[in-house]
């Protein structure tokens, strides 16, 4: 299991624009769709990394915990599917129906748009503001598979908290840590 740190991009970048399918409603979505009235947090997943199966029910549970607040949750797969098949389209919807996730999970087929944010490790959490300026990125929480440390969404949580009152997310911003992105060849 590679331990790939997520890129830090800068603060205030603007989300890159994207339309790709949703594997569970069978749609083309973009982010003007699904994006949150008062910010938008988009997350890198797969299926099959250990990193995003140990914080997948935390994942769920900080979407509903915000969405009724104003936060849009998308999630994207960007993992080159022929080398992995585990996170083809058809086991991504079977998987968000499994996890019940309370969000899209779309597949980046072409990997464009894993490359527009730099994503680059599974998860990788992107924190936007209601102008989808980029409020923070980084880790979940300090949780990591076999750290004995609990699945919390602290980091996340903390900085959703501070972009729902208009405040800058306080203190450092970690990497977050996980698989690396399957790039096609």
């Amino acid at each position: 299991m590679a331990r790939t740190p997520s890129n830090m991009i800068p603060l205030m970048t603007r989300a890159p624009q994207f339309e790709i399918l949703d594997t569970v409603s069978g749609k083309m979505m973009s982010l003007s769709q699904l994006k949150g009235e008062k910010g938008t947090v988009i997350f890198f997943i797969c299926n099959h990394c250990p990193f995003v199966i140990h914080v997948n029910q935390e994942l769920v549970r900080v979407a509903r915990d915000y969405a009724e607040k104003g936060i849009g949750f998308i999630a994207i797969s960007s993992n080159d599917v022929e080398n992995y098949p585990d996170d083809a389209p058809d086991l991504m919807k079977k998987v968000a129906e499994e996890q019940g996730y309370p969000f899209p999970y779309l597949y980046d087929e072409t990997q464009e748009v894993a490359r527009a944010y730099d994503a680059a490790c599974t998860p990788d959490i992107f924190l936007f503001d209601s102008d989808l300026r980029l409020a923070y990125r980084g880790q979940l929480d300090s949780s990591r598979p076999g750290n004995e440390i609990p699945v919390t969404g602290e980091d996340l949580r903390k900085a959703l908290d501070a972009v729902l009152e208009n405040r800058s997310v306080p203190g450092e911003q970690k990497p977050s840590l996980g698989c690396n992105i399957k790039w096609k060849q």
